[in-house]
């Protein structure tokens, strides 16, 4: 079961659109808000950006002790540092113990207000207190970016995503990329590049490029389409 994502006191309607958008993108759906300031918002629906179907799911309370009636594990998120009886664990450390609690019932990543955060009370609300570890000397995270990173690190945590499948380059045979080579030496002795009476190692130059290269065969025929558009003789105009 994916964890809920509980707002407390939100008073920018935007962020609110932002967070159901970062929500969705990993595959979170339940947003609860606590008090806010101004919802339902158009800039909300706005900043959602076809995460409309979250907003319209949210679900608003009054008080946070209602938000969390149904929970079983909550972590409070901060960046200031509490004089708190629950140690702070980093969001990424915390991640498989959230994912395993979420197995057993509901578990609310919990937000607080843009500007203050989380009060004591609120966090004494919580079981649990993550962090986000960020620059010491600028920690402060937009409501928004904190619930994308850490729907983000659970997903990540969890397995949910890969990446998409990439495309397969069939690689150049040895005899192709010989084949090349000779065709370098021929283009580059006849626009006179290349002395073969004093060839140096310019050869030994090419073949080392191009064994770094990992050349695909598609590469290997353009470069010898290039050489071989080179060589034409130019017209006269």
């Amino acid at each position: 079961m994916r964890p809920c994502i509980v707002l407390s006191r939100p008073s920018h309607p935007g962020n609110i659109g932002a967070a159901a958008r970062a929500m969705k993108t990993m595959g979170f759906t339940d947003l609860r808000l606590v008090a806010p300031k101004a919802f339902p918002a158009a800039e909300a629906v706005a900043m959602a950006s076809g995460a409309a179907d979250v907003l319209d799911a949210a679900r608003v309370y009054d008080t946070l002790e209602a938000a969390l009636a149904d929970v079983v594990h909550a972590v409070g998120f901060s960046a200031r540092s509490r004089d708190l009886s629950h140690p702070v664990r980093s969001l990424r450390d915390a991640a498989p113990d959230l994912l395993a609690r979420a197995e057993a019932g509901i578990v609310a990543l919990v937000f607080g207000n843009e500007t203050f955060g989380l009060s004591n009370e609120e966090l004494a609300r919580c079981q649990g207190f993550v962090n986000i570890p960020s620059n010491p000397a600028y920690g402060s995270l937009n409501l928004a970016a904190a619930v994308q990173v850490a729907c983000y690190e659970l997903a990540t945590s969890g397995g949910d995503f890969a990446l998409p499948p990439q495309p397969e380059h069939e690689p150049a045979t040895l005899d192709e990329i010989e084949a090349m080579h000779q065709h370098f030496e021929r283009a580059m002795t006849a626009s006179g590049f290349l002395d073969p009476h004093q060839p140096k190692r310019l050869m030994e130059r090419v073949r080392r490029l191009f064994a770094r290269a990992g050349l695909e065969r598609s590469e290997v025929q353009f470069l010898r389409g290039m050489l071989a558009a080179f060589e034409k003789p130019k017209r006269r105009e």
